[in-house]
């Protein structure tokens, strides 16, 4: 339904609206997350489950009559994405074991700026210097919600591998836009499966717990990386970044609603700045050569600056 109703948007405005829709559905992880008294592992593998469920069906839909094809030739840039992609998962976990929350935060506002050098070195994509500006404002604004950096070296290790690994999974859908991301998204979701199950207590899960993680699995983090696939490859690897900290911004936002714990001034303003990066970083729409999606789904080129 969203893959309908936004396609009606031509260009970058759609990948664009991919990407803020992405944030959207990542940005419930802290309300779901507060229902579960289940241990990391436990919740890591249940998610983990229920996500690559998700994201198996999405190929299926997409790919049609070729998802055993979309899987075999994914090839070593399918493959690279997919371990970027869940080393970033796993990075995230071990950082908030290891250090504050406001150093993972941190590391997430200096994503924009590794996946826009990395794409300009790899893949000489222009970076508008209106996008700098909005990223050293986001960069900024969660500077102010956050507070300021404290914590060990080993967690500032794992935020930086978390921010890295989401960095170089953008950098390599951009510049490999022939092959689907949405199976190596699959096969990520599956790796973290692997890697945690053994670890897991499958026996204290009771139906509640079923159903809060297959809200996490397949809403937060299924939908969010079935929608970051498609607007992927619409928009630069900076833009994508620079949306996607929308979800540090309604992160606390939904956290509020649902249980009435109001954020700080500091974190109402911190967002806003946040907000207004995104926007000044939205208002002009980058250069970007067009392309056809793998899996049939027509790209328009997108608009010149």
């Amino acid at each position: 339904m969203i893959v309908v109703i936004v396609g009606w948007v031509s260009g970058t405005t759609r990948g664009r609206l991919y990407i803020a829709l992405a944030a959207l559905a990542w940005s419930s992880a802290g309300v779901l997350q507060r229902q579960l008294t289940l241990d990391i592992p436990t919740q890591l593998a249940g998610r983990a489950f229920f996500s690559t469920l998700g994201l198996l069906a999405f190929v299926v839909v997409t790919e049609r009559r070729r998802v055993v094809r979309a899987f075999t030739s994914m090839g070593r840039t399918g493959v690279g994405f997919a371990l970027s992609m869940a080393g970033s998962s796993a990075a995230f976990i071990a950082a908030l074991n290891h250090t504050t929350v406001a150093n993972v935060l941190f590391m997430q506002a200096a994503a924009p700026f590794v996946a826009a050098l990395l794409a300009w070195a790899l893949l000489h994509e222009h970076v508008a210097r209106r996008t700098w500006i909005a990223m050293a404002l986001a960069l900024a604004g969660v500077g102010v919600m956050a507070g300021g950096p404290d914590g060990s070296m080993l967690g500032l290790v794992f935020a930086f591998g978390m921010m890295l690994g989401f960095a170089v999974s953008l950098v390599l859908a951009r510049r490999h836009p022939e092959v689907s991301m949405g199976p190596a998204t699959c096969l990520a979701q599956f790796a973290i499966l692997a890697a945690f199950a053994p670890f897991s207590h499958p026996a204290t899960i009771d139906g509640a717990g079923t159903g809060w993680l297959a809200a996490l699995g397949i809403g937060q983090i299924g939908l969010g990386l079935a929608l970051l696939v498609l607007g992927a490859r619409l928009i630069t690897a900076a833009e994508i970044a620079l949306i996607s900290l929308l979800e540090v911004v309604l992160g606390p936002l939904w956290v509020w609603l649902a249980d009435g714990e109001r954020p700080s001034r500091q974190t109402l303003v911190g967002g806003g700045v946040v907000v207004a990066a995104v926007a000044i970083g939205s208002a002009r729409r980058p250069r970007v050569a067009g392309w056809r999606f793998s899996n049939d789904v027509a790209a328009t080129p997108a608009e010149e600056t």
